[in-house]
């Protein structure tokens, strides 16, 4: 087939745009709901972009449309090139105005009690005019708005290598634990035998992220099955005040709990269960000056988090 010439004038913003927004809603109905258009216009886009290319990017269902081989590869260039205009509107500003502008950080379970926190409070007192917004989501959400631009790093536990399309860059390595609050039966136990755990609620990651499946791989080696008094959520606001408020356990990194007394660890190893935080880029997309900002003060905010002594304690700067 011949090349499409996508220069010629006929090729949109608007076709880019709605591409991005069907892969992620699933259904033409959905997309045209987040773009504030009309069903018909959506339908009209798609069919005017289809014919650009000369190949379906779509195949329709009662259920939705699903991206064909076509359309998962245009989409990802169309995220590409909608990630580099909206980082180039930014850039501008900020040259503009060098005291000012705005860094988006994605962030999830791993980093966001601490590292971020921290390195957010750190760059406000050399730049207090520089805007940063947080987003928290689960890794594979957050990875989506990482290809499209629409966030400029995400902060928080790496499970993969670098490839391709992101570039993963470790600031430091976190042991995950069991714990409980201070009042919780088993608190202060000198040793905790594991049958015990699951007559307790737990709180658990969810299904989709690499956490959950190192403790369902944890409870299956020692042969027992996952606790059925269960809740399952990344949030760590939910996390927090069910573990003040009731006797749940739940596993977590280490940091995220370690400055607050009211939440204690519980004798049982959780080895070989850990991970390393950093960061998660784009590869083809570069940071503007705001965003390095931000990831200066991450890495200088790591660097501090040292572990020390045999039972993993960190050193962490305030």
């Amino acid at each position: 087939m011949k090349i499409p010439r996508l220069l010629d004038g006929r090729l949109k913003l608007r076709h880019l745009v709605l591409v991005d927004a069907l892969s992620r809603q699933g259904s033409v109905v959905g997309a045209a709901a987040e773009l504030h258009v009309t069903q018909p216009a959506a339908t009209r886009s798609l069919h005017e972009l289809e014919d650009i290319l000369g190949v379906p990017l779509y195949e329709r269902g009662p259920r939705g449309v699903t991206a064909t081989v076509f359309g998962d590869a245009f989409t990802e260039h169309a995220r590409s090139v909608l990630a580099q205009l909206a980082q180039a509107g930014r850039h501008v500003v900020e040259l503009a105005d060098a005291d000012r502008g705005t860094v988006i950080v994605g962030t999830h379970l791993a980093g966001s009690n601490v590292l971020l926190p921290r390195a957010i409070a750190d760059i406000k007192k050399k730049r207090p005019y520089l805007t940063v917004i947080v987003r928290e989501a689960s890794p594979e959400a957050l990875l989506l708005e990482l290809e499209a631009g629409r966030i400029d790093f995400v902060v928080g536990r790496l499970t993969v290598p670098s490839d391709e399309r992101t570039v993963r860059r470790k600031l430091y390595d976190e042991s995950v634990e069991l714990v409980v609050r201070a009042s919780h039966p088993l608190a202060g136990q000198s040793a905790v035998e594991l049958a015990d755990l699951p007559d307790y609620p737990w709180i658990l990651p969810g299904a989709e992220t690499a956490l959950r499946r190192e403790i369902e791989e944890f409870f299956a080696r020692h042969g027992m099955p996952l606790p059925m008094n269960r809740v399952e959520t990344t949030s760590f606001l939910t996390v927090r005040q069910l573990l003040l408020e009731t006797d749940v356990v739940a596993a977590l990194p280490s940091l995220i709990t370690r400055d607050d007394t009211r939440i204690v660890r519980l004798a049982v190893p959780l080895d070989p269960i850990g991970h390393s935080v950093g960061l998660t880029l784009s590869a083809a997309r570069a940071l503007g000056p705001s965003a390095q900002a931000l990831i200066r003060s991450l890495e200088d905010i790591a660097a501090g988090m040292a572990p020390q002594g045999s039972d993993g304690d960190y050193s962490l700067p305030r």
